[in-house]
């Protein structure tokens, strides 16, 4: 039984949006189906793609496919599980355990297509499509978990698992620990209670995601006045022209990205806009999400409760690194007055600048952005436009990350121009060894659309598994905007950060070497998962690499030495402002889930409120990086999780010191670091792969230092 099967809820809730076609082989796909097999007359995802490594033929699906695939997926799966529970042979590994992993290979390959789309390109279609699938396929994954014959199955291989060794030990501990967490111990009448939670949940979580993929159709600027923009650079100003038009509407329109605060407010002068623009963010979908969270965080309470937690977050973390709420408040706590501390000189700074600049009044959270970038330039004497001409797209991404990668791991990306896409912007590659052999396949989609969840993320359209014999697929999802036709595009440094921290993601998916596929790539516990991703940020600053890309577009000459250095030490600049807000973020998630089953709430801002001061962050200039109505993590797949962030930051800074002191950009490093932590997956214990990795478990020193909170 696949990890994406048992995560089914999870990847409802994370993977959701809307397009305004309503078949996926549209105008924008690069391939198009043969005569010979027409879309309509056939439904690819019944059987295998030919594909080469099974990838999806995205040319040839369409949105009416799946409800037949899920039906027909959902019957099979359900017959193999059957067979596995009615075997009369007593329960052993292979007719268990093994059987459960080759199980539902329609379903899954379904589940990932849809998904996936359904972040990507989507339309009505997709969304009516997953209203009325998402409640079955969560009764689908109870049947499975709930059953008692098939736990006792389980729990008999449990119960012997001493006579195990390493994969089939560490599998049985992950099945045994998501029966159990499922309910698989609980009596009749509370797995009936089980079963209702499951499907209130279900339903609500799902209308959480569409209000928010709403939210970025609906919530956007309208400028008619060319003036109101003054600030923005003409190439920005073109893109919202461009972004206007490509909707029908006229004049320039600004679409939101996931955080409360937005790109642009660093640039924009006129500050009734800037007020505008934030509040429109920072207030979205309240009318529609509000009531859904309460409902929510009530009915993930009752829920813990029933399984013996006392709160959701105790039963949210269990399983994962941290353990405890405890541990994890601890490191939150510990490092919230120094974050806050910062900020506060930084506000200072910037309420400086604000008079400097013949003003008088307060600063808000409006403001900060624009004046702190003012403050930054006379510090640094670095400007944004001045920056971006040397991180032009193509070149960032093939001489700075490809060659990055290269450096390290000895691998080659070679484009698949043949292999057939969701969108006409996406980029498909197939990955190799340094001896010429294959790894798998990526796809890289770079840019925002209207349709498309916001943010950034990695997934995997086929995961690896030597049992399966299947090698990785994986993509990247990125929101970068998009130029006016024919300009090329020009990433801000961030960008840059985002871009390498997202193909992390994919090297931990495609380096995998493991023998089962619920423990292969990145199905390991959410405070290890990013590691791997914030590690590979670093690469982009790393001087043999940044002075390989950071070229201007139009000249080719390398940014200045003088310039480069400023770059690299801004990094640090405003790292109260950000540690804060992400600070702010992690504890609001944290509190939602903290909270006795029972407990009242009757509005979500006053719980915010209560919840910051709480923790002493109550500081209106610096509001959480999420506030509750569009905080896709906490309501969704990472409830009682987004502290990841930072846990996993800690492990990687201290690898990444680790490796300066051992040499930096080599093949001898990336190689160790490769097998010790990429190819491992989730199948043995995860601070061992690090303690092989670095001789010893992580420290907090890196990530104090990287982040400027200690000199």
């Amino acid at each position: 039984m696949r990890k994406s099967l048992i995560t089914v809820a999870v990847s409802a809730t994370l993977m959701l949006s809307a397009c305004q076609d309503n078949s996926v082989a549209d105008s924008n796909m690069t391939t198009q189906a043969p005569a010979s097999q027409t879309a309509s007359a056939v439904n690819v995802l019944l059987t295998a793609s030919p594909l080469q490594d099974f990838a999806p033929q995205f040319d040839q699906i369409k949105a009416s496919d799946f409800v037949p695939a899920f039906t027909q997926g959902m019957a099979e799966h359900k017959a193999e599980i059957d067979a596995i529970i009615n075997n009369s042979e007593p329960a052993s590994f292979d007719n268990t355990l093994m059987a459960l992993e080759k199980s539902g290979a329609l379903l899954n390959r379904t589940q990932r297509a849809f998904f996936t789309l359904s972040g990507l390109i989507s339309d009505d279609d997709f969304i009516q499509i997953e209203q009325d699938m998402v409640p079955l396929l969560t009764s689908h994954e109870d049947n499975i978990y709930l059953d008692a014959k098939l736990f006792s199955k389980i729990d008999a291989i449990y119960q012997a698992k001493a006579a195990l060794t390493g994969e089939d030990l560490r599998l049985i501990e992950v099945y045994y620990d998501q029966f159990v967490r499922a309910g698989a111990k609980l009596g009749a009448d509370d797995k009936a209670k089980m079963r209702t939670l499951n499907g209130k949940l279900a339903k609500l979580e799902t209308n959480f995601s569409q209000n928010i993929l709403k939210s970025f159709k609906n919530d956007v600027i309208l400028v008619e006045d060319k003036a109101q923009l003054a600030g923005l650079s003409d190439d920005t100003i073109a893109s919202l022209a461009a972004a206007a038009k490509a909707v029908g509407k006229t004049g320039y329109m600004i679409t939101l990205v996931n955080t409360t605060t937005q790109p642009l407010l660093s640039s924009l002068e006129n500050r009734e806009l800037r007020q505008k623009i934030w509040e429109t963010s920072a207030y979205r979908a309240m009318d529609t999400n509000a009531p859904l969270n309460i409902k929510i965080a009530q009915l993930r309470a009752e829920k813990a409760a029933l399984l013996g937690f006392k709160d959701w977050a105790s039963y949210s973390v269990a399983n994962q690194m941290a353990k405890t709420p405890e541990a994890v408040y601890s490191i939150l706590d510990d490092l919230a007055p120094k974050a806050l501390a910062k900020a506060k000189i930084e506000a200072l700074d910037i309420q400086a600048e604000i008079k400097k600049d013949g003003k008088d009044f307060k600063l808000e959270a409006w403001d900060w952005a624009y004046y702190g970038d003012k403050v930054r330039q006379a510090k640094y004497d670095l400007d944004e436009n001045h920056v971006k001409p040397y991180f032009e797209f193509n070149t960032v991404l093939n001489d700075g990350l490809f060659f990055a990668m290269n450096k390290l791991y000895g691998i080659t990306v070679k484009s698949r121009s043949d292999l057939p896409v969701w969108h006409k912007d996406v980029l498909a590659y197939e990955v190799f060894n340094q001896d010429g052999s294959t790894i798998g396949l990526f796809y890289l989609d770079a840019y925002a659309r209207e349709g498309k969840s916001g943010g950034a993320w990695m997934d995997e359209l086929v995961s690896q598994s030597t049992l399966l014999n299947t090698k990785p697929v994986v993509y990247n999802s990125l929101n970068i905007p998009k130029p006016a036709e024919g300009q090329p595009t020009l990433m801000t440094f961030d960008e840059v950060s985002t871009l390498f921290h997202e193909f992390g993601h994919g090297i931990h998916g495609l380096f995998s070497q493991v023998k089962y596929p619920s423990l292969a790539g990145t199905a390991t516990p959410r405070d290890f998962v990013e590691f791997p991703s914030q590690a590979n940020e670093d690469w982009s600053i790393e001087p043999q690499v940044i002075a390989n890309y950071a070229k201007h577009y139009q000249t080719g000459e390398a940014i200045p030495a003088e310039l480069l250095a400023t770059v690299l030490e801004a990094q640090t600049f405003n790292q109260g402002f950000g540690t804060t807000e992400y600070l702010a973020a992690a504890l609001l998630d944290m509190e939602w889930h903290s909270i006795a089953p029972g407990t009242e709430i009757k509005d979500v801002q006053t719980f915010e409120q209560q919840a910051l001061a709480k923790h002493g962050l109550d500081f209106n200039p610096v509001p959480a990086r999420y506030k509750t109505t569009y905080f896709s993590h906490s309501f969704g797949g990472y409830s009682a999780g987004y502290y990841a962030y930072l846990w996993t930051e800690v492990f990687a800074a201290d690898s990444f010191a680790h490796m300066d002191q051992q040499g930096g950009l080599t093949l001898e490093n990336g190689n160790k670091y490769r097998q010790t932590i990429l190819s491992k997956g989730n199948s043995q214990d995860l601070m061992q792969d690090y303690i092989d990795f670095s001789g010893s478990k992580p420290t907090t020193e890196a990530l104090l230092k990287r982040r400027g909170l200690v000199n």
